[in-house]
């Protein structure tokens, strides 16, 4: 099953996350099938392809809780 869902990079108490869709099993920081956008909570800034998400949620991929309430917050 895919996932859409947040991937943590950064640095040491400055988080910056992916907005990605990956297979479930794989871990937070594993391969991705694709990057959909960033969310940078410093600034709260939200980069989001709505469009591929889309396509996505039609192949059946679910979205996190989080990054259901990051898109529809912004």
């Amino acid at each position: 099953m895919v996932t859409i869902r947040l991937a943590r990079h950064g640095r040491k108490k400055a988080p910056f996350y992916r907005i990605v869709a990956v297979d479930s099993q794989k871990k937070t920081t594993g391969a991705v099938l694709e990057v959909l956008g960033t969310w940078n909570p410093s600034k709260k800034e939200l980069n989001f392809m709505k469009e591929k998400a889309d396509s996505w949620v039609k192949k059946g991929a679910q979205m996190s809780a989080t990054v259901k309430k990051l898109t529809t917050k912004h």
